[in-house]
């Protein structure tokens, strides 16, 4: 698992192309102020671990938001951090994992639609800590 994270101050996307033929039809646009941005790149060995991989995706993400006081999160699929891939019914099903231990711990949590390249915009804030990248 590979994720690069950003604390933001303002956060937008915008669906643009499916990346999966069998991804639903979407049309959304959306934003975030104050939130941890999660760009996250499942691969094939996370499949193997796969409890340990969402324990460590939840506890960084609750890192970063933390160092921030923030309990806003986007999490956005970047497959562009590694050659390795996991399967994208892993990934999709490790997702709604993450999403609903966030959530069920207070934490708002926005999603780009898994399956779509999307236009997005981030204002990042210029703290040292609000750019961070963790792999495990």
């Amino acid at each position: 698992m590979k994720l690069v994270m950003f604390y933001v101050h303002e956060w937008w996307y915008k669906t643009a192309s499916k990346s999966l033929p069998e991804a639903p039809d979407v049309d959304r646009e959306e934003s975030m102020t104050n939130a941890a941005v999660i760009f996250y790149h499942s691969e094939a060995a996370d499949e193997q671990n796969r409890d340990g991989v969402i324990q460590k995706f939840v506890k960084n993400t609750k890192w970063l938001a933390g160092k921030f006081n923030t309990k806003n999160v986007v999490l956005h699929s970047f497959n562009h951090l590694s050659a390795s891939k996991s399967s994208p019914e892993f990934a999709k099903a490790m997702l709604e994992e993450v999403i609903e231990r966030l959530t069920r711990t207070g934490y708002s949590v926005m999603t780009t639609p898994f399956g779509y390249f999307n236009e997005f915009k981030m204002h990042v804030a210029g703290d040292s800590l609000a750019k961070v990248f963790k792999e495990f």
